[in-house]
């Protein structure tokens, strides 16, 4: 490994914000949306976050850390989670979402399969929206809170607007494979698979809190201090744009023909007629999502699209009922690039604690799902994020080499307590006989009890110097 290589490495270790997603598709026979996989069962899925700079994470809002793990054993553990989760752990059915969050429940909506019945050239579909409205989720997907504290400032926006925020970027080696143990490569099951980050809303980062219940609540509402940000869509994550597996290709060879424009109806033989649009692994193809609820009246085809049977009747440039739109993911591709032309993933406020609601399912209307797609079994799923744009190779950096993994710079924070100490991040030490707190040399707030009574240390920045108040909660 070059000396390149190696400091890579050692950045990419270091900057990332890493999440580790391994689970297990159990395949069934029958039919389902849109062509394949009418359930896909989870038998174990990890999911393991790490965050370092000045982003610390939690999974209850109380408990805060760089690293967390939460899976099929933990994700509604109170002790984990809090008493009061809406997480879900279920089976997968394939879904369709164009990342609109529904604010009267704080939630992604999404579609999935009211009717499937071959057509004379794809595949007729009807779609209705998923009753995820109560108190908990759906069966069908994945879901869980994330609450992501951003301390790379000392003032907080209560008003939402994206040009107060800080830019986040996913990292090159975030990706969606058949896992090396288990899975069946070349069924292409993994490139139907999406993960959608839902911001609900934030608040500042000294918030006060008992058990973390007042961060669990933030919602839609925008009430008790918290700025909402229900109104942005969920960015979605498509991993594999431009991969597509053998089979995949055969199948929709086979069952796709093109859709005349006067084809209104999608029943009728006459509105067929010769071959679709050729499909290529190694290129990128769009997908056309649900963007609300469809009717047997609105005649859409799977295939529909400019791309694929070339009929674009049915295809809305904006999310409406009755229509297909045409998703702007971010992928693969964009994940890829370098330099300055690496785009930002989404966007965090400074200063502040925000509630992500994450989303793994299996999008229907991708291309690439088709009915032996579930053969694939086990699939291994990896994101992360960076703040930083630049890697050293996009400047030529020449520099010397990067602090061990084991090293983490510190500052330290003078207090004289009244008794027993106890911080709120593991992150943080306090030394009784030197009267001081070692934490992180990017923190700029944190919480901790002193002889049981709740207090908050604040710092504020100026000419490289932080001075820190510390006060009752």
């Amino acid at each position: 490994m070059s000396k390149k290589d190696k400091r890579q490495k050692t950045k990419t270790k270091k900057l990332f914000v890493i999440c580790s997603l391994i689970g297990v598709l159990l395949t069934v026979s029958t039919y389902a949306w849109f062509i394949g996989m009418k359930t896909v069962n989870v038998e174990t899925f990890d999911v393991k976050i790490a965050a370092i700079d000045s982003l610390s994470l939690s999974l209850n809002g109380k408990d805060w850390s760089d690293t967390v793990t939460i899976n099929a054993d933990n994700f509604d553990d109170p002790d984990t989670v809090g008493a009061d989760t809406t997480n879900s752990w279920t089976s997968l059915i394939p879904m369709s979402t164009v990342g609109k969050i529904n604010a009267g429940a704080s939630r992604l909506t999404l579609y999935q399969k009211g009717s499937l019945t071959a057509s004379p050239g794809g595949y007729r579909l009807m779609a209705s929206e998923v009753n995820n409205t109560g108190a908990k989720e759906a069966n069908g997907y994945v879901a869980f809170d994330l609450f992501i504290k951003n301390m790379s400032g000392n003032k907080y926006y209560p008003e939402y607007d994206p040009l107060n925020e800080e830019a986040i970027y996913l990292t090159p080696d975030s990706e969606v494979t058949i896992s090396e143990t288990g899975g069946e490569p070349n069924t292409g099951i993994e490139n139907s698979v999406r993960v959608a980050f839902a911001q609900i809303g934030r608040v500042i980062a000294t918030t006060p809190t008992t058990d973390g219940s007042e961060i669990r609540a933030i919602d839609c509402s925008g009430t008790g201090g918290v700025t909402s940000i229900c109104s942005r869509d969920a960015q979605i994550w498509e991993p594999n744009d431009t991969k597509h597996v053998k089979n995949a290709i055969n199948w929709y060879t086979t069952s796709c023909l093109s859709r005349k424009a006067s084809g209104t109806d999608v029943t009728l033989d006459s509105s067929f007629e010769g071959a679709c649009k050729e499909i290529k692994d190694g290129t990128a193809y769009p997908t056309y999502a649900v963007g609300g609820v469809i009717t047997e009246d609105d005649n859409i085809d799977v295939y529909d699209g400019t791309e694929y049977n070339g009929y674009t009747s049915s295809i809305s440039g904006t999310p409406q009922a009755g229509k297909l739109y045409k998703f702007p993911y971010f992928t693969d591709t964009m994940k890829n690039l370098t330099s300055t032309d690496r785009p930002e993933f989404m966007t965090l406020a400074p200063n502040s604690i925000t509630k992500v609601r994450i989303y793994v399912y299996i999008e229907g209307q991708d291309v690439d799902n088709y009915d032996f797609a579930s053969l694939g079994k086990k699939i291994s799923v990896a994101f992360g994020f960076s703040k930083e744009r630049f890697f050293g190779e996009d400047v030529d950096y020449e520099g010397p080499p990067e602090l061990p993994d084991d090293v983490e710079r510190t500052r330290k924070v003078s207090y004289t307590n009244t008794g027993t100490v106890v911080p709120s991040d593991s992150r943080i030490t306090f030394d009784d006989d030197a009267n001081e707190f070692t934490i992180p040399n990017w923190f700029r707030a944190f919480t901790f009890t002193d002889n049981g009574k709740e207090k908050v240390a604040t710092g504020t920045e100026q000419d490289d110097n932080v001075t820190w108040e510390i006060k009752d909660k």
